[in-house]
């Protein structure tokens, strides 16, 4: 078997890693895809044609480059386990974004908080993540793709109707937010993200699919945060303006992913 190892400059994310993935899906000779998005490297388990493989790797325009081959001993056994651990803590992962998807949306409807709505759409966005990559073992292109064009346009569809509601809010007379709500529930959500963000580094993998998984949880925490500071800015300021600033961002977010993953289904 051989080793190949790609750099790739523009693989930042967990898109551009489901995207090539999709892109080498009809290659029968490649065994393993092993990414890396902390160096931006990509190592292809194959049999041969690796400059077929370059090609296809190149026509995605992500400023990739070959770096070299190498012979190798079959790998398949050897990360079996791996795959197990994987899909165990990506299984884990989703039902976590999943709850709180449905907790925040709940909550920040019944609290008024377009902060909690938005950001019960990134947990849902994640759970999408998390769903497609738990599909890269043994499914077929097409069912990839329909699933990928599924999320995508759900979430760009959510954001958008965000949007309409951040901007009645904006011009209309809402009520001000319970921001004791906001608070509490962003915080259960931080707490729920810093446990996903355990989960997957205590795996100790490199995978892309599992660093992919930590990067979205690391941003949770971040975006957890913000939506608290929210809530802290509502009480003191006795205003609506900060939900809809910290909900205005995050919706801008999850309608920059749904357009990345949308890219996947083509």
């Amino acid at each position: 078997m051989i080793k190949t190892t790609f750099k790739i400059d523009k693989m930042d994310c967990p898109c551009e890693e489901n995207l090539i993935r999709l892109k080498l899906q009809d290659f029968r000779n490649i065994k393993r895809l092993d990414f890396d998005l902390a160096s931006r490297t990509l190592s292809v388990f194959h049999i041969e044609n690796e400059h077929e493989i370059a090609q296809c790797i190149d026509s995605l325009n992500l400023s990739s480059h070959l770096m070299g081959s190498i012979e190798v001993q079959d790998v398949d056994n050897n990360f079996a386990e791996s795959d197990r651990k994987q899909r165990k803590s990506l299984w884990i992962v989703l039902g976590i974004n999943f709850a709180f998807f449905v907790i925040e949306i709940l909550t920040g409807f019944l609290s008024r908080s377009m902060g909690l709505v938005a950001d019960s759409l990134d947990m849902l966005a994640d759970a999408f993540v998390y769903g497609l990559s738990l599909l890269v073992v043994g499914a077929v292109v097409a069912k990839k793709k329909r699933v990928a064009k599924f999320s995508g346009y759900l979430q760009l569809l959510l954001a958008i109707l965000g949007f309409v509601e951040v901007i009645k809010r904006t011009i209309g007379m809402e009520e001000i937010p319970q921001f004791q709500t906001m608070i509490i529930v962003s915080i259960l959500a931080l707490l729920a993200n810093a446990a996903s963000l355990y989960i997957l580094q205590k795996t100790k993998n490199k995978e892309a699919h599992i660093q992919a998984s930590v990067i979205c949880s690391s941003n949770d925490v971040i975006i957890n945060a913000g939506v608290i500071l929210a809530g802290i800015g509502v009480w003191l300021l006795n205003s609506k303006i900060p939900d809809l600033a910290i909900g205005t961002i995050v919706f801008i977010l999850v309608i920059r992913g749904a357009i990345r993953i949308l890219k996947l289904s083509k």
